[in-house]
């Protein structure tokens, strides 16, 4: 049986679902944001501004069942913009059926088209479920982060 998934950019009226959805990423990797991290947050996603961060979201028999967001940047490296994709998100009651894989193709076709050279993430070491995804997507680089918080 093949699960139909429909890909589409974040819209106003998905504002509690798409809540429901990050605040259970945001669980995931341990942490949460404020209230007014939330309205930014979405706010953002739905202005349109070709700097501003992006939102997809996954549907599933009309039910929103998992989202990304990315954003283009400069690089020193190119000419043309990179993808940064920073969240991706599926209801673990779906995962296996291609949720995370068509966010990513989608994210990645959307950069294509608007010109980005390359589209790219980070996960923590222990999400080993979306490891096994990623290393089907994608190159692993051999990169390490650091943060520095003000």
């Amino acid at each position: 049986m093949t699960t139909e998934i429909t890909i589409r950019p974040v819209q106003a009226g998905d504002h509690d679902s798409w809540r429901r959805l990050w605040t259970a990423y945001l669980e995931y990797y341990e942490t949460s944001v404020s209230e007014e991290v939330y309205k930014t947050s979405f706010q953002r996603l739905l202005s349109g501004d070709p700097g501003e961060f992006k939102g997809l979201v996954a549907a599933i028999d009309g039910k929103l069942v998992g989202l990304v967001h990315y954003v283009y940047h400069r690089s020193m490296w190119t000419v043309e913009n990179t993808c940064y994709l920073m969240d991706l998100y599926s209801d673990p009651s779906i995962r296996g059926q291609g949720v995370g894989r068509a966010l990513i193709e989608a994210v990645h076709e959307a950069a294509k088209l608007d010109g980005a050279t390359t589209t790219y993430w980070m996960t923590q070491e222990y999400n080993y479920k979306g490891r096994m995804l990623y290393d089907r997507v994608a190159t692993k680089t051999p990169f390490i982060k650091y943060a520095k918080k003000g």
